[in-house]
């Protein structure tokens, strides 16, 4: 799967999302989307990692304690 492929996913869900809401319009989309996306972007980059934190901070460009954090927000580790 491309780069282009994850993209025109996400452009299709937004879209269907905005169909799906009749006209009426949307409340904080950018944090629904950040949250929507964020917490399965951490548990397959942790589970392809083999949860190694350290590699998976450095494969999404995070500091490995931001990375920590955001998993203890998600509740993906204790």
């Amino acid at each position: 799967m491309s780069k282009k492929h994850i993209e025109e996913c996400v452009r299709a869900s937004l879209e269907g999302y905005f169909k799906d809401l009749r006209g009426t319009e949307p409340d904080g989309l950018y944090d629904m989307m950040i949250r929507v996306v964020e917490r399965p972007l951490l548990e397959v980059v942790m589970n392809q990692a083999d949860n190694n934190q350290s590699r998976a901070a450095e494969w999404l460009g995070l500091n490995r304690n931001t990375l920590r954090k955001k998993l203890v927000e998600h509740k993906l580790v204790k």
